[in-house]
């Protein structure tokens, strides 16, 4: 039976699930989404992380988290311990669709620390640690897209580490994104590794560039302005899959294709609608093409089967008419630079506070054991 999410499948897009937690795969949800949702793949952060652990209702972490206590774990070890055993048994339940995709999908990603951001040495330390611990080849280490973390996905790629890039909200950044890629490969080709064995996705988020920028249209308050609205998070993601195309087309890309590397897919992030009078499946169905990762919390996951309705592709066709989104910005006096600077301060400062938040109660969780 043809469903909206069978459709996104055929028109090139790989539908991820930005969730997880121990209960999700020991009930056997997971695996039933992966039948019938469509669904390939699996993104995590230290939100999610926090929410599944600290959740009062799930108990399937109380028999580790006792063990760890008895054994003296802080709350980081206990927090390693918890997330690698998710995301190891994740990856053995995606494991057929790595295989029947040929290796490109069935991914599952877990991020380093949020207190590495702006530490590269350190990112790369814990990147490597966690790779040799989950010693799963269709994982994916998570690094963020700031200044510190371009050199660390690049040294990541360099050592075979397969690399989902996070927060990434600017065309700028992105660029640079793509070249921390590229010069990964280049190193790894230089090291002997196998390219084909090396997958990254670049994660661009979509509906938070709207909130920000909405606010500061809606502040503006003209009718210019308004008109604006809800309309900058499609364009920059559109302008970005151009990037993308004109990049990968180049010949240093061209080059690496050729010696087995594989593309670095643009990942459609923070794909939930936060404005109620918008459709909520805006973020999926107007950024269908070929060749994208779009990671969905279960809501949007769920409405997009319920009613998305696809039409093919809704990026390449368009470019233009994102660019007069910018320009139309520029006019009003939006500093988009501005916006997606704030954006990334915000993100990172998001998940240190998940972060602390989930340390600070595993920490009290195993007290209570001791």
């Amino acid at each position: 039976m043809s469903t909206p999410t069978s459709q996104l499948h055929d028109a090139g897009v790989s539908i991820w699930l930005d969730d997880l937690s121990r209960s999700r795969i020991d009930s056997g949800n997971l695996a039933e989404l992966i039948e019938s949702r469509n669904v390939t793949g699996v993104t995590t952060n230290p939100t999610i992380f926090a929410n599944a652990i600290t959740d009062k209702n799930n108990t399937s972490y109380d028999a580790q988290v006792t063990e760890l206590a008895a054994s003296g774990a802080s709350a980081e070890e206990a927090v390693f311990a918890a997330t690698t055993q998710d995301v190891a048994a994740a990856l053995d339940v995606f494991r057929p669709v790595w295989e029947a995709s040929g290796h490109v999908d069935g991914r599952v990603s877990i991020e380093v620390s949020p207190d590495l951001a702006h530490d590269t040495e350190g990112t790369v330390a814990q990147a490597k640690e966690l790779w040799a611990k989950i010693d799963r080849p269709n994982l994916l280490v998570k690094i963020p897209a700031t200044k510190a973390g371009l050199p660390a996905i690049a040294q990541a790629i360099g050592a075979g580490i397969s690399v989902n890039v996070t927060l990434i909200f600017s065309l700028e950044r992105y660029a640079e994104v793509i070249d921390a890629y590229l010069t990964g490969l280049e190193s790894a080709k230089d090291a002997g590794i196998d390219l084909s064995t090396i997958q990254s996705v670049a994660s661009f988020f979509v509906s938070r560039v709207d909130t920000e920028t909405d606010k500061r249209l809606t502040a503006i308050g003209t009718d210019e302005a308004l008109a604006l609205k809800s309309k900058a998070g499609l364009a920059n993601a559109r302008l970005a899959y151009e990037l993308f195309e004109k990049t990968f087309a180049g010949d240093r890309a061209k080059a690496l294709l050729d010696a087995g590397a594989s593309l670095q897919r643009p990942l459609w992030a923070s794909t939930g609608v936060k404005d109620p009078a918008l459709p909520d499946t805006l973020y999926v169905t107007e950024l269908v093409a070929r060749g994208v990762v779009n990671t969905m919390p279960e809501k949007t996951l769920e409405a997009t089967f319920d009613h998305g309705v696809v039409t093919g592709d809704t990026i390449t066709g368009r470019y233009d008419e994102a660019r007069e989104v910018f320009a139309g910005l520029e006019k009003v006096g939006v500093d988009f630079a501005d916006v997606t600077q704030v954006l990334e301060d915000e993100g990172v400062a998001k998940f240190i506070d998940s972060w602390h938040d989930l340390l600070t109660q595993v920490a009290e969780a195993l007290e209570a054991q001791r």
